[in-house]
């Protein structure tokens, strides 16, 4: 599920007439200032970060004036949860509330429906008193049942002038989770004031993954739930998985605590759900903090494999590349031990790597990771599913000990010297490029580019290798390419290269 901030949330109440408290988004502590003086008399100042309990966290305050508005500003924006700093901070207007409700809109799975919870005694605490909350069970067609809702507000303290605006806002709130596909909000409190108002007070919101790609006003980036807003990184990764859908491929960084690293911070590359939480146990239980969590699995392209890696790899100061996922997975792993391998040559890895490729064609994975890997300057090593994750793991450690703490430090990848004057062809619609070295290429070389090309290339007149295809035929063939080029370099003829830039790292 996709969050929405508390700002961007409220933004939508105010939208469609719901009454939220005058606020403005601050980003420094002399935004926070001028914020302060806008608003005019005290005012809150709440971190807009995907937790709970923020006020218990230290992410809740009070003003009285701006310039406390501005100190109270630059602590809360030196905070961090988990790795991820605070980089924004809701400041409002204090408003004079009388009644509390909590109000949460969810979609039942057990149910598959729309289901309201409504306590006329919101505010915290509310987990702690689930006697006092009505269940209104939605139905899909006619929406909420207004007259319910009525008579739950009649049989509360709320002031009688002001209930029918309370139950005004809840009927529309449900009306805005429908619009947006949203799969709840939460408004705790919606308040009554002493002026005769009704305010939501506070907003959590999160949107149907599958639905973002109908609401681009909505401006999420990263259509799935995380708990912090997406790094660099992550906007990079994602862009990757919209742009490709062969196989899945997720990618997340994780936060460290710096004060215990244990044996080190490492890269993490799982193949399957399930198997992939073994692996991190298993490497975890060794003594490692991991640096992201990775999954690539569905048969992914070497192609994408590639990008994880090189993603993952765009992290400094990890001390090692640990992958592994379920050991039964069926897909052909050794597309995925072509990418690795690529990406690893590239950067010429330099920390430790261990690889579990268990899975359809394992020996063959193993066999490319080692044959091409050897030259590295680091050891990589490549296990097949009877290895168990937590003896690769044990393996890991050994290796990551070894190093002697070597950590790994960024750099750009290394490209060969016919790059930019050779033979070429665009791949990927154009996002990639295949470059042969036509200088190196004898009839020897020619007939053995042309072998292991899937027989994407053939020899021209003066005995080179060239495409057999259109190029709008080789354009979705960058794994084959891929494979070409590590068949290559295995064969000591290395005279192909697949360049695939990624853009934001490259």
């Amino acid at each position: 599920m996709a969050r929405l901030h508390e700002y961007l949330g409220k933004a939508l109440l105010k939208k469609h007439g719901i009454n939220v408290p005058r606020g403005e988004v601050a980003r420094s502590a002399d935004e926070a200032r001028e914020a302060a003086k806008r608003l005019g008399g005290r005012t809150i100042l709440k971190v807009q970060a995907w937790i709970t309990g923020r006020k218990d966290k230290g992410g809740v305050v009070f003003a009285d004036s701006p310039d406390d508005a501005a100190t109270h500003a630059a602590k809360l924006l030196s905070l961090r949860f988990g790795n991820f700093p605070v980089t924004e901070v809701l400041i409002e207007e204090l408003i004079p509330i009388k009644d509390e409700l909590f109000v949460s809109l969810s979609i039942d799975d057990a149910s598959r429906a729309p289901v309201l919870l409504l306590d006329v005694a919101g505010g915290s605490g509310i987990e702690d008193r689930s006697a006092t909350v009505h269940r209104i069970p939605i139905d899909f067609q006619k929406g909420l049942d207004g007259e319910r809702v009525r008579s739950i507000l009649d049989g509360s303290a709320i002031e009688p002038k002001l209930r029918s605006g309370v139950h005004g806002a809840i009927m529309e709130i449900c009306a805005i989770a429908r619009q947006y596909e949203a799969r709840s909000v939460e408004i705790n409190p919606l308040v009554t004031t002493t002026d005769g108002r009704v305010v939501a007070a506070d907003c959590r919101m999160t949107i149907d993954d599958y639905a973002v790609f109908r609401h681009p006003e909505l401006g999420v980036e990263i259509a799935r739930e995380m708990d912090h807003p997406p790094t660099e990184l992550e906007r990079i990764a994602y862009r990757v998985e919209d742009a490709d859908h062969r196989g899945t491929f997720y990618f997340a960084q994780l936060p460290v605590d710096a004060a215990k690293p244990g044996k080190g911070v490492i890269g993490f590359h799982g193949a399957g759900g399930g198997g992939s939480m073994m692996s991190m146990d298993a490497v975890t239980n060794a003594g490692f903090t991991l640096a992201n969590f990775c999954d690539t699995s569905g048969n992914p392209s070497a192609a994408k494999v590639y990008r994880a890696a090189r993603i993952i790899l765009s992290q400094p100061g990890i001390v090692g590349y640990f992958g592994s996922g379920s050991g039964v997975a069926s897909q052909e792993q050794f597309w995925s031990a072509y990418g690795l391998a690529k990406a690893f040559i590239e950067l010429n890895l330099d920390v430790p790597a261990v690889i579990r490729l268990g899975g359809n064609s394992e020996d063959r994975a193993v066999d490319i990771l080692h044959s091409v890997c050897k030259d590295l300057p680091a050891p990589i090593e490549g296990y097949k599913k009877d290895d168990p994750p937590a003896r690769c793991a044990e393996r890991f450690a050994e290796l990551v000990s070894k190093a002697r703490g070597k950590a790994w430090q960024l750099r750009p990848r290394s490209l060969p010297g016919f790059v930019g004057t050779s033979y070429s062809f665009p791949i990927q619609s154009g996002q990639g490029r295949v470059w042969i070295d036509h200088v190196s290429c004898d009839t020897a070389v020619t007939d053995f580019i042309v072998q292991n090309s899937s027989w994407l290339l053939k020899a021209d007149a003066s005995g080179k290798p060239v495409l057999a295809v259109t190029e709008a035929e080789v354009s979705n063939k960058d794994s084959e390419m891929i494979m070409l080029e590590l068949e290559c370099r295995r064969a000591h003829k290395p005279w192909v290269f697949v360049d695939l830039p990624i853009e934001g790292i490259d």
